[in-house]
């Protein structure tokens, strides 16, 4: 009797486990649904993303891990426009989306931020405009956030500053104001790249200071440079009329 009945509870256990991986795997497969409704693709490389399967791990483009969550998003350069969905965040288990070199149009969807396990964040060369939404600072495994080539406005958020893994972030060719922030992981993130660093060696450290800021944060009008902490408010050109 004992026996029977542990073996009952055992398979009511696997049961509801199957339940819940399923349900997972549906919720992934209507967010990829979404994005793929909201997207135009003329050269037909998201054919394979049909809705009828249950399971979104067979689609092109599309990495899942061992137990069919998915993790990367493979979308750079494939000539695809349309805009971004809210429904993205319900990819819970998502480590890398790739969306750089399209035409991807419309805002950055604060939801993003729900994704707990990004490690790459990656929408540069886009069309993408408002502002970069401060929930991205929730994104506590970001390691890479680059948006630059867009036409993006607005402040850097503060928030981003709070991300101790985050390594590099790159914005330029947007049309950000204020300033950029100095405090958390931007003390460490390399503002620039390695020839810009030989150059230090070459022409001193005034001169370097001035090449820094051409670097991952270039071609934005509005923006001031590195913030100065207790010394200055920062964003105090943001949101005025151009």
């Amino acid at each position: 009797m004992a026996a029977a009945a542990a073996g009952a509870k055992a398979a009511g256990a696997l049961a509801l486990a199957l339940v819940l991986a399923l349900a997972g795997a549906n919720s992934e497969g209507d967010a990829l649904s979404a994005l793929r409704r909201s997207l135009r693709d003329p050269g037909g490389v998201l054919q394979s993303w049909d809705p009828t399967p249950v399971n979104a791990c067979t689609w092109f483009h599309v990495t899942c891990d061992r137990d069919n969550r998915v993790t990367r998003l493979d979308l750079g350069n494939l000539n695809l426009s349309g805009h971004l969905v809210p429904e993205l965040g319900k990819l819970e288990h998502l480590q890398y989306l790739e969306l750089y070199k399209n035409n991807i149009q419309g805002t950055i969807p604060s939801e993003l931020g729900n994704l707990k396990n990004l490690i790459s964040l990656d929408l540069y060369k886009n069309n993408i405009s408002g502002t970069i939404p401060p929930a991205l600072g929730k994104l506590k495994s970001l390691v890479f956030l680059r948006l630059n080539g867009n036409r993006l406005t607005g402040p850097i958020p503060r928030e981003l500053a709070g991300i101790s893994s985050l390594k590099v972030v790159d914005v330029s060719s947007n049309d950000l104001c204020g300033t950029i922030p100095t405090s958390g992981p931007f003390e460490h993130i390399p503002l620039s790249n390695g020839f810009l660093e030989f150059e230090n060696d070459l022409v001193g450290q005034s001169k370097f200071q001035a090449l820094v800021f051409c670097s991952f944060f270039e071609k934005n009008p509005r923006l001031e440079g590195p913030e100065l902490q207790g010394l200055a408010i920062y964003d105090t050109n943001c949101w005025k009329a151009t």
